[in-house]
């Protein structure tokens, strides 16, 4: 798929981002990508792709773009690495939700200007960290997004967090596909109770799914990477966007 090479303006600076785009003439709906902790590389480059080649203008952002020039992680053996543990969770922990909003607003601002992004509401996903900041996205934006997904995402509704995305739920206007996995501490049988509870309170339209595999199913380099939870998503994925964007 023909990839564009981007610079986000932000509040904070610049953002490097890849736009995927399907071959051919456009216009096509827009779709925001966030990546995992581990952030931008290869094999979200390739899903990228993959989702541009079902007719979508895809934007790939790099979120830790504050920190600088910063050397990627190998997802293979960052979680057994200590100093590679703590560097992940510095930048990640500086992702405030504060910030988190504020990029939503650039990156769809972004898709917005694009002569391949379609004028109408874009689509939101996201992976571990990036469903959290999928549907913070989601309730930021508002009517802007019109799909949002997060698949095995973290910390969707955690009590005393003001930052929850679950407390979003009354500004969100998309439809929402959470995909949990299975015995997740990250996002726990409560947690999805919590979620599901505000989007019903909110009238939003949502499901919320548990899948076969561990916490990271989708994602090709996690070492707890599902093939059969991972096309399931991709499934999912596609019919949200099919039925939602347009």
């Amino acid at each position: 798929m023909p990839t564009i090479d981007l610079e986000v303006p932000t509040p904070d600076g610049t953002a490097p981002a890849s736009l995927h785009v399907p071959e051919g003439d456009g216009p096509w709906p827009g779709v925001l990508l966030y990546p995992d902790a581990g952030s931008t590389r290869q094999v979200f480059r390739e899903l990228a792709d993959r989702l541009a080649g079902l007719g979508h203008a895809v934007l790939l952002p790099d979120v830790y773009y504050r920190a600088g020039s910063y050397e990627p992680f190998s997802i293979a053996t960052v979680f057994t690495d200590p100093g590679e543990m703590a560097r992940l969770a510095e930048l990640a922990g500086a992702l405030t939700p504060a910030r988190a909003a504020a990029d939503a607003r650039a990156f769809a601002d972004l898709l917005d200007d694009r002569p391949e992004v379609a004028d109408g509401p874009i689509g939101t996903t996201g992976y571990c960290m990036g469903g959290r900041l999928s549907l913070t996205a989601a309730g930021t934006l508002g009517g802007r997004v019109g799909a949002a997904a997060s698949f095995h995402g973290g910390r969707l509704a955690v009590v005393g967090d003001p930052g929850s995305p679950h407390l979003g739920a009354s500004t969100t206007r998309a439809v929402v596909y959470v995909a949990a996995a299975r015995d997740d501490p990250h996002f726990d049988g409560a947690e999805a109770a919590r979620l599901h509870e505000a989007y019903l309170a909110a009238g939003v339209d949502h499901t919320i799914e548990t899948y076969a595999g561990a916490h990271g199913f989708a994602v090709p380099d996690n070492p707890t990477f599902d093939e059969a939870a991972s096309e399931r998503h991709f499934q999912a994925l596609a019919a949200l966007f099919d039925a939602h964007l347009g």
